[in-house]
This record gives C-alpha cells, sequence and structure tokens, in this order.
C-alpha cells in the first residue's frame, strides 16, 4: 500500500457507498474528457444487476479517512471471435484529487490478484486477459498500465455530430419497415444484435442473464427514440438512441447518443444503417436535442466509420483498448 495517512482498501458496503461511488465515476470522465455520466439512480440499478462479477469478491472501495475517493472491479466474459479467450475486465475509477500518490497502482494491483485467485480456481482455462479501455486524454492511465505491463490491442473513436438539423437523405432500403417497438419484440431485437455483433471483435458468448439486464436497462423513454427496421417477422436492423439527462446538464449540451447500431448480414450494403440512423435524428430533435454522438470501433469489420462519417459525424476523440495476458 502507498504511503498515504487514512487509505484503505475495503470491501464494497451496498447500496450505501453507490452515491459516494457514482460521484468518483462522473468526476473522472470529466477529467478524462468523456462526455458520459449517470445518474444515482442508474448506477444503483446497475450495479444490483451486475454479470459474471460477484461485488462480494470482485469489488474493492478505496478510502481516505473513511471517504470514498475510487473503486474497481473486475467481471469476465467469453470471446466467441478472436482467440476464443476469458477476459477479465479490470475497471478502476480513482477521484482526480487523488491521482499520482501511488494509489491507481494498489487499485490494480489488487484486481490483478483477485483474477489470480479466480484463475487458480478455474484451471484449464487456456488463455486469459486482463483488459481495461482508457481515453487518449486519460495520459496518467495509459502510463501506468504499460508500467504495468500492459499493451494497446484496439482503437476506438468518439464522434460528433455538431447538429442534428441537416437532415440526410437516406431511405429505408424497399421491402423493409421501420414499426414501433412493441414489449413482446424485445427478445427477437436482443438475439438479432447478438446474431450480427458475433463477427465483431471482443464479441462475447450471450446468456441469459445478460438478456435480463438488457430487460433492466430498457425503459419505455429510451424505447420511444429506438429505430428498428423489420422485414416481415425478421429484424434487419436497429439504431437505440438514449440522452443521457445526467450527463447533459453536467455539459451544458442537449445531446443525444445514437448508439447499438446493427444491420444483420443478409441486410448489409444496403444503406440500411444510414436510413435508420437518419430516422433517429428527428425523434431526438422532437426531444429538444442538438447534436448526436457515438461511439464506433475503429476496425469494425463492416465499415461503419465511414457510414457514420457519410451522415454528418466526425470523430472528436480516441479510446484504447489494453490487454495484459494473464500466464
Amino acid at each position: 500500500m502507498p504511503a498515504v495517512a487514512g487509505l484503505a482498501i475495503r470491501r464494497l458496503r451496498a447500496p450505501a457507498d453507490y452515491p459516494a461511488m457514482n460521484a468518483v465515476a462522473n468526476r473522472c470522465r470529466m477529467a478524462d474528457g468523456i462526455t458520459f455520466a449517470t445518474s444515482d439512480e442508474d448506477f444503483a440499478e446497475f450495479y444490483s444487476h451486475l454479470s459474471n462479477c460477484d461485488p462480494a469478491r470482485d469489488l474493492f472501495v478505496v478510502t481516505v479517512d473513511d471517504v470514498v475517493v475510487g473503486y474497481a472491479r473486475t467481471e469476465w466474459s467469453q470471446e466467441i471471435a478472436g482467440e476464443g479467450a476469458l477476459v477479465h475486465d479490470v475497471i478502476c475509477f480513482l477521484d482526480p484529487a487523488w491521482t499520482r500518490r501511488g494509489i491507481g497502482q494498489a487499485m490494480l494491483a489488487t484486481l490483478e490478484a483477485r483474477v489470480r485467485e479466480i484463475a487458480e480456481d478455474e484451471p484449464g482455462v487456456p488463455l486469459r486477459y486482463l483488459q481495461t479501455e482508457v481515453g487518449d486524454k486519460a495520459v496518467g492511465q495509459e502510463a501506468l498500465l504499460r508500467d504495468a505491463g500492459y499493451e494497446p490491442v484496439r482503437y476506438g473513436f468518439t464522434m460528433l455530430r455538431p447538429n442534428l438539423d441537416d437532415q440526410p437523405d437516406a431511405p429505408l432500403p424497399e421491402g423493409l419497415e421501420i414499426r414501433d417497438v412493441q414489449p413482446e419484440h424485445l427478445r427477437a431485437i436482443w438475439e438479432a444484435e447478438v446474431e450480427a455483433l458475433r463477427d465483431h471483435w471482443g464479441a462475447t458468448e450471450p446468456t441469459e442473464a445478460g438478456y435480463q439486464q438488457f430487460l433492466d436497462d430498457t425503459s419505455p423513454e429510451e424505447v420511444a427514440l429506438w429505430r428498428v427496421a423489420w422485414d416481415g417477422d425478421q429484424v434487419a436492423g436497429q439504431v437505440r438512441s438514449y440522452i443521457s439527462e445526467t450527463g447533459n446538464r453536467r455539459d451544458g449540451v442537449e445531446r443525444g447518443w445514437v448508439e447499438r447500431i446493427m444491420v444483420r448480414r443478409p441486410w448489409r450494403h444496403r444503406g440500411l444503417a444510414r436510413a435508420l440512423m437518419a430516422a433517429s435524428f428527428p425523434l431526438l430533435r422532437a426531444r429538444g436535442m442538438t447534436e448526436g454522438m457515438l461511439g464506433v470501433d475503429a476496425e469494425n469489420p463492416t465499415g461503419a466509420l465511414r457510414v457514420y462519417e457519410s451522415v454528418g459525424f466526425r470523430a472528436v476523440g480516441r479510446d484504447i483498448v489494453y490487454r495484459k495476458r494473464l500466464g
């Protein structure tokens, strides 16, 4: 442990710790230029339904004189593409006021030790990686990861459309229709996304717990912003936009996130993604949004980056995925 007076790393006390943890996470995102924030309610809901993470054993809270200044957790996922590795995400948030004191290194070491315990209890897995993601403005985090043996393996972009007024000419392909989402559609929508993303880097094996998380995260207000295209009884593609009210208040913007963009293989290369994105803009405008934002894998195999640029999005930030093989 670093020589910081009053420093402690302890187990989670749920739900009492949640508001302070969320405040730390939002301060970290702001310091790193990440245009996203969560409300206390959304944070508590998320942490009440974690998948592949036991908060009693896989989550650690960092305090100084009993005040929460950070937290760290790990969760695992089984890749179905690429090397088929078991990936252990290491997720750390440390209040910017407490960086550069060795606390970040201690948090990372604590998580790595926990992952090694998991690996010892579950032998026979041929390939495991430790993985985390940082923005390109988080220079200190990048240095910490490199010093700990992590290497950059993948890049992504945050993209901005500075206005939503200029409507692209992007008609829906013939034979497809957009339908309002009904509760009975949700399973088909989730399964279609799982199928469409199977050939993407880092794709993981779907689980019933993942579907339940999808349902828990789905609100009528968000569903009203979704654009889902159907070909008969088949989901062909989707755009699931949402609005982060907490983030917008923090940043003083009216921003809608144009996300979860996918087209299933039989309907690709027909302009469907462009059409669904264009169809999303009026819905966001009607809710008072003036700009759009999204994230994209820089090496997306379907050429998504070019599609997003064609409807007015431009890269404004870069994200980096770091990995270290667990040996």
